[in-house]
Parts: C-alpha cells; sequence; structure tokens
C-alpha cells in the first residue's frame, strides 16, 4: 500500500491511497526528558515517516495467497492488516531494537510484523458483532461487514497462527534462544493472561457500576499493556540487550501501555468519528468502565501524564539511545487518533 508523505508524518489513520484524504499537517515536538543535543533535536516525524514505508512493504509481503483455495481468505487476511493504523507496535519494536543493535533495527522487522498481525487479529474479533459490534475500524468497513462474521473470525485466527510462524521464519541472523524467547512471548500476550483474560474482563465489566480502578488496570495491563509490553521486549532481545535491560524496557512499555489506553479512552469522549477512524461514543454506549468514567476527563489526562513520566524513569539508564522511544511516548498520549 502507497500512502502520501503527509499521511506517514501526521500519523493519523488512513486507508488506501485511493481513500486517503489528507488531513492537516500534524507537526510533533518530542517533549523528552533527556538533554542533550540529539535528544532536542531528534525529529519523530522523520523518523516515523522513516519507519513506516518499510513496515508497509513487509506486511504487504507477508500475507500472499499460493493457491486459488486460499484467495479469499488471504483477501479478508490483508483487508484488515493493510488497512493502515499508527503502526506504534511495530515502530516500538524497531526503535527497541536499535537502542542495543547500534542503531539496526533489519533484525526485528519480522517480529514487528507478527506484532502487527497479532494487534490487527484483535481488532477484527474486537469488532464482531458479539464483542464490540462496531462497522467502522481505521476509516473502513470491519472485516465481519465486508467478509462476513465466518470469515472475520477464521481471517483473525489465521493471521494469528501466521504471526508466529512469520517470526520463527523470517528472524535472521539472530540466536535461536532469544528468537524463541520472543516467540514464547508473543504467545502469552494474547492468552489467559493476556488480550483474550483482558478481553473478557472488559465485557464482564460492561454495565457494572461496582467496577474498580482496580479492575480497570488489570483489563488494561492485559488487553492493551501487554502487547505493547512484547513490543519493545521482542525488539531488545532480538537487539543483544541483557535480561536486566529487558525488564527496563518491559517496565517503560507496561506504563506507556496503560497510558495508551487513558488516551484512547479520553479520545473516544472528545473526538468525533471520523477524527477517530472508528465509531466515537462507543465506550458510553455499552457502559464501558472507563479512566474518564471513574477519575473524570481531568483526572483521566493527569493520569496519563503520571504513567508516561513513570516510564521515562526506566530508561534514564540509556541515555541518549532512549530518545525514539521517549519521543514516541509522549506521541501515544498527545495523539488525536
Amino acid at each position: 500500500m502507497r500512502v502520501s508523505l503527509l499521511a506517514l508524518v501526521s500519523l493519523t489513520t488512513f486507508s488506501s491511497a485511493s481513500a486517503f484524504v489528507a488531513p492537516s499537517t500534524f507537526h510533533f515536538r518530542p517533549r523528552v526528558t533527556l538533554q542533550s543535543t540529539a535528544a532536542t533535536d531528534f525529529d519523530l516525524n522523520q523518523y516515523i515517516a522513516d519507519k513506516l514505508p518499510l513496515i508497509e512493504k513487509a506486511l504487504d509481503e507477508s500475507v500472499v495467497s499460493t493457491e486459488k483455495e486460499t484467495e479469499k481468505i488471504v483477501e479478508a487476511m490483508k483487508y484488515s492488516l493493510m488497512a493502515g493504523g499508527k503502526r506504534i507496535r511495530p515502530v516500538l519494536c524497531l526503535a527497541a531494537c536499535e537502542m542495543f543493535n547500534d542503531g539496526d533495527s533489519t533484525p526485528a522487522m519480522p517480529a514487528a510484523v507478527s506484532l502487527e498481525m497479532i494487534h490487527t487479529m484483535s481488532l477484527i474479533h474486537d469488532d464482531l458483532p458479539s464483542m464490540d459490534n462496531d462497522d467502522l475500524r481505521r476509516g473502513k468497513p470491519t472485516c465481519h461487514v465486508i467478509y462476513g462474521e465466518d470469515v472475520a473470525i477464521l481471517a483473525g485466527d489465521a493471521l494469528l497462527s501466521d504471526s508466529f510462524r512469520h517470526v520463527a521464519e523470517q528472524t535472521k541472523g539472530v540466536a535461536a534462544d532469544r528468537v524463541l524467547d520472543v516467540v514464547v512471548r508473543l504467545g502469552r500476550s494474547v492468552g489467559a493472561k493476556g488480550l483474550a483474560g483482558g478481553q473478557v474482563m472488559d465485557l464482564e465489566c460492561e454495565g457494572k457500576g461496582s467496577a474498580t480502578l482496580e479492575d480497570l488496570r488489570w483489563i488494561h495491563t492485559h488487553k492493551t499493556a501487554t502487547l505493547l509490553q512484547v513490543a519493545v521486549a521482542s525488539g531488545a532481545i532480538i537487539g543483544g540487550a541483557s535480561a536486566e535491560e529487558v525488564k527496563a524496557c518491559e517496565q517503560f512499555a507496561l506504563n506507556i501501555g496503560l497510558a495508551f489506553q487513558v488516551a484512547d479512552d479520553i479520545l473516544d469522549v472528545t473526538q468525533s468519528t471520523e477524527e477517530l477512524g472508528k465509531t466515537a461514543g462507543k465506550d458510553e454506549d455499552t457502559d464501558k468502565t472507563t479512566y474518564p468514567k471513574l477519575l473524570g476527563l481531568d483526572g483521566a489526562r493527569e493520569e496519563a501524564e503520571r504513567l508516561v513520566a513513570e516510564a521515562k524513569k526506566s530508561l534514564e539508564p540509556f541515555g541518549d539511545r532512549a530518545t525514539a522511544l521517549l519521543a514516541l511516548a509522549d506521541f501515544i498520549i498527545n495523539r488525536k487518533n
């Protein structure tokens, strides 16, 4: 899929080149905590613009039909995988790899693709009538609206299974034990103590007036933050990080993962459907437990800022090497969709 540079730099939701409508230019100057010249001169817009074409190419090449019998399922998989989006998880993975691999993120691209496959699976399933029942995602009709619930479920399943195969087969020049570590972490992130468990708890808390902040944090630690943790940890592992360094990266990612969800909850009540690329106000319509609901809008914003500040502390030992990750942390709570 080809998109304009404006779309890449703006980091807005896009679909295809034919459907893309250019938004107003977005300029982001990361508020990193480092004081060095390298940090203050860092241009996140350009960093993302450089990474996204490589990510899109790798994603496009990862799902291909080799026989006519698989054309429909592959078409459905690719429809959702290539529907656009911010690609936050792949970018985090590549940035973490660079931090430990002398600025080279090449070995981590298969893991980055696998992370986006898993994320796309979660969106396909999340939008199903039996889940959130949404018909719009990334500004386009959801997978089940186009292909039916049956094919959408299977497309999600296929993306999930292919994610493990892809990282195992395509990761080159990395020790086998490190690749296995990444595969195990990916698998854990979608299980009972990952996406699936978080989603079940989320469904159970809908309309539950007694849901607490502790419940909400458990939901989004597992439903949202876990995959972001794996994104940063996988990049670090592939880049050669030590066990202690991986733990620091995981703590960073846990906090930005929670901040990501707080920001999502805020955007759901402050942005329009057109701005979000998905149905706005959905959380309130389904009586979901959210951060603005429990803390108020101002309280939710303060919580997001607190989480990002905590995240940044985890990366202090890495100095200027962490500049990209620090800038991405700021973007997560300042984004508009």
